[in-house]
């Protein structure tokens, strides 16, 4: 079976690699004070055996055929460098191969400004979630927490946990069920245990109330590997043509209750095309990827995203969309319509003072309830400032690419999410500990 194979492969690669890291410490230690980092090595039921489970949950996606490539997938062709059929929700196993290639890891935990738990926690969770263990979702955590507070227990006791982190490949509302709510409800009670209030967790998107997590992007399809290979797609989204004033790529809408997807729907099919003096611009552009038809398939909505100014990015079942991150690396302006859908979540990726200069905000109490035409907005921008507005959104572009593992030198001196995220992590830790 191939999900066996690569299971296999990944877990012979990560034993000698981690092995040959345990022997190893940074000699650039000048650039490494303060930013040490321990990977806590744990026992194999709490990562790669993980992975075998990728299809037994058949309420969801089988994860199984996206585990090639460390996780990010198969490629889209068999002669691209750069572009896979990346799952989100394998960021945890991305994340762990990406930083088996920090220049500052140390094998000795009490030389480290932070410890990383190599724990898929978001892949743990579906026995809970859609499993038969359904009913026991509050024990979720209660093996790692005896793990670490028994196995070398100085190591979790030295900081009660402060300087400890990891990667929850899911929002964090699904692991956020209060631990006294009987029956049990949707999620797990992993960050509502009191033993693990100060950790410090990376999730695809954050409650309304973030002490413990902090929301790092959804990885993309595109993962150069190269810096020549960057270059040259920043260079097609240059000189893409812009031929849709705006797009929108997802589903819902259809039902008769007002909401702002209804409200995008309904402003798309009513769209004409505008004449301008060298082209027509079509003012609206719609992908249907209802039923997940696009989680997979990037050529759906990455060129109409390319031939469109703005992308429309409407809260759905949770606030955040993976589609944002997918605009960026298009080069299309973001379109939000509340805080909670970027501003507020991914303040490390998007510096707040910086948000207006790549992107637009719209309520959407505006669109639904006021009959504000998003279009109308979106046409009263000078030409001038959407051009400036892409080239801020191209600039980005890096903060929210997943570089491919073992990557050019080149490129690695470009900061992607990864490298972000763990500046970020060090940053939170440093000011509690």
């Amino acid at each position: 079976m191939a999900s066996k194979s690569t299971v296999t492969m990944l877990t012979i690669f990560f034993f000698f690699i981690e092995h040959t890291v345990s022997q190893q410490i940074s000699t650039v230690d000048s650039e490494c004070t303060g930013r040490w980092i321990h990977i806590r090595t744990l026992p194999s039921r709490f990562n790669l055996d993980l992975l075998s489970t990728c299809n037994h949950y058949p309420l969801t996606d089988d994860l199984c055929p996206y585990l090639a490539n460390h996780g990010l997938g198969p490629k889209t062709h068999t002669r691209t460098r750069s572009w896979y059929r990346t799952d989100p929700l394998l960021l945890e196993l991305i994340f762990h191969r990406r930083i088996l290639e920090y220049p500052c890891l140390t094998p000795d935990p009490n030389l480290a400004s932070a410890v990383y738990l190599p724990y898929y926690a978001g892949i743990d969770s579906l026995r809970y979630l859609y499993g038969s263990d359904v009913n026991s979702s509050a024990d979720h955590g209660s093996d790692l927490l005896s793990f670490l507070t028994r196995d070398s227990p100085e190591i979790w006791a030295r900081r009660s946990g402060h300087d400890h982190f990891l990667v929850m490949a899911r929002p964090a509302w699904d692991f956020s069920q209060p631990l006294t709510v009987d029956p049990p409800i949707w999620g797990t009670s992993f960050l509502e245990r009191p033993e693990f209030f100060n950790l410090t967790a990376l999730t695809l998107e954050s409650r309304f109330w973030p002490w413990q997590e902090q929301a790092v992007p959804y990885p993309t399809s595109f993962h150069p590997h190269s810096l020549p290979f960057l270059e040259s797609w920043i260079r097609r989204v240059r000189r893409s043509r812009r031929t849709s004033l705006m797009l929108f790529a997802g589903g819902g809408g259809t039902s008769s209750t007002p909401n702002i997807r209804r409200s995008i729907r309904l402003e798309c099919t009513n769209a004409t095309t505008e004449t301008e003096p060298e082209e027509k611009i079509k003012t609206c552009d719609f992908v249907d990827c209802s039923n997940g038809i696009c989680e997979h398939d990037p050529i759906r909505f990455m060129r109409p995203m390319l031939q469109s100014s703005f992308c429309l990015q409407p809260p759905g079942d949770t606030p955040t969309r993976k589609a944002t991150f997918d605009g960026i690396i298009a080069g299309c302006i973001p379109v939000f319509f509340e805080d909670q859908t970027a501003k507020m979540q991914y303040g490390w990726h998007f510096p707040e003072e910086e948000f207006s200069e790549f992107s637009v905000t719209i309520a959407k109490e505006d669109v639904v309830f006021r009959g504000v035409r998003i279009a109308d907005v979106l046409m009263s921008i000078p030409k001038e400032e959407v051009a400036r507005m892409r080239e801020r959104v191209i600039e980005m572009m890096p903060r929210v690419m997943y570089r491919r593992h073992g990557a050019s030198m080149g490129l690695m001196n470009k900061k992607d999410a990864v490298d972000i995220a763990i500046d970020g992590v060090l940053r939170k830790i440093n000011s509690r500990v």
